[in-house]
């Protein structure tokens, strides 16, 4: 099949996509190969923290590419040394290696834990995740992953993984044994709907992982660099995690990942961990534009009340159409829609000319760059309300 000179057919289809072709993007838009505008309140599912193509990244990108591409990983590269110095600078934790996928960076996550129980836990491998966890789509975080339609796939999986619930600590205290290493979670489950870990539940989480004497391990791929609120998630906890992976945002918009751990959790040897195309200048410089972005206050203060407001605006469309809750952090956020309606939204919203996200089929989730205005939410706002009204999807009750 193919649409103008487009042939779709040479790409796998291991997805459902609209036979739409985007072209170029700024800031919190959109343009297709026929000149139509989109609002994107996606944002690449929350990697374009500074909306589309930002010049920060762009001029980042082009400067790094006149100087130096890739020295291979064998050797040091100034960019990644930067900031892997800026994350640590801004974090609690020591040492940093960079990925290429949110999915490797767990990967990375897994093997050190692996390693340290070999080392100082009498090899001790299982690490407890969650019911509704999304790791990645690698065996290993698929396995690791609490999302049902995974369970039948690609068997056998890897071993070492036993599901606790979210904000259930004794769920998490009946599942520890003595081949326990570590507990690793998102602390907001996007894909099983955006679903928080509530701080009490953070703070239990590391008191009991720190009096059993294993490894906190927080997925911030799509949680960190400012997506709700603060520059990492853990932060409004007021914890401070063994290990931390981050993804999507870091990179604004290119292919960069990062694992973080502290110098207690930091035991790989040379040899455990690697890859060709790991901290390579040119993602790292994108990505050191962005946290210098991200990390200033004013931005980050910008970034909460815009969330407050994108809050308050989907309460609001709730309560007129009688819908369910709004729930969430910052700008990582979805609406109750009550009824398995969200595919439908997602559509006609396209149509409309407003990207959306329907993770389950009865929930919408919201990643719009962390820059959104008030302008471009309320836009948002005013064209789903017209297509909750158009489709009859809930009874307006105000």
């Amino acid at each position: 099949m193919t649409h103008a000179s487009n042939p779709f057919d040479a790409l796998m289809d291991i997805t459902a996509r609209p036979q739409t072709v985007f072209v170029r993007g700024e800031g919190a838009y959109l343009w297709d190969d026929s000149g139509k505008r989109y609002l994107d309140f996606m944002q690449g599912w929350a990697v374009n923290c500074l909306g589309h193509s930002p010049a920060v990244v762009a001029d980042a990108l082009a400067a790094q590419a006149k100087l130096l591409l890739t020295p291979s990983p064998a050797f040091y590269n100034g960019p990644s040394l930067k900031l892997a110095k800026a994350l640590v600078e801004n974090s609690c934790f020591d040492q940093v290696f960079f990925a290429n996928s949110g999915a490797e960076a767990n990967e990375g996550a897994i093997k050190l834990a692996r390693k340290y129980g070999t080392l100082h836990k009498n090899g001790a491998f299982e690490i407890i995740t969650f019911e509704g966890g999304f790791h990645g789509r690698t065996l290993a975080t698929m396995s690791a992953s609490g999302k049902k339609a995974f369970e039948p796939l690609f068997e056998p999986k890897v071993s070492g993984f036993r599901k606790a619930q979210l904000n259930d600590i004794d769920s998490v205290k009946r599942l520890i044994s003595g081949n326990t290493v570590a507990v690793m979670l998102e602390p907001v489950q996007g894909e099983a709907g955006v679903w928080p870990a509530t701080d009490q539940f953070l703070k239990e989480l590391r008191a009991l992982t720190q009096e059993r004497g294993l490894l906190l391990i927080v997925d911030e791929i799509q949680t960190g660099m400012g997506r709700t609120g603060t520059l990492f998630h853990y932060e409004h906890a007021g914890i401070e995690p063994d290990i931390m992976t981050l993804g999507k945002g870091i990179g604004g918009g290119v292919p960069l990942a990062a694992l973080l751990a502290t110098e207690a959790a930091s035991c790989f040897e040379h040899g455990d961990q690697g890859g060709t195309f790991n901290g390579n200048p040119l993602m790292c410089a994108a990505g050191l534009a962005v946290l210098e972005r991200v990390a200033a206050p004013d931005f980050l203060k910008s970034a909460v009340d815009a969330g407050l407001f994108l809050a308050s605006e989907l309460q609001r469309l709730s309560a007129r159409h009688g819908l369910g809750e709004v729930r969430g952090r910052g700008l990582l956020l979805a609406l109750d829609l009550k009824h398995p309606i969200g595919v439908s939204i997602v559509a006609q919203a396209l149509e409309n000319g407003v990207l959306l996200n329907s993770p389950q089929p009865d929930a919408l989730r919201f990643m719009p760059a962390l820059n959104v205005t008030r302008e471009e939410i309320a836009a948002m706002i005013e064209s789903l309300d017209a297509t909750l009204t158009k489709m009859g999807a809930a009874r307006r009750v105000a």
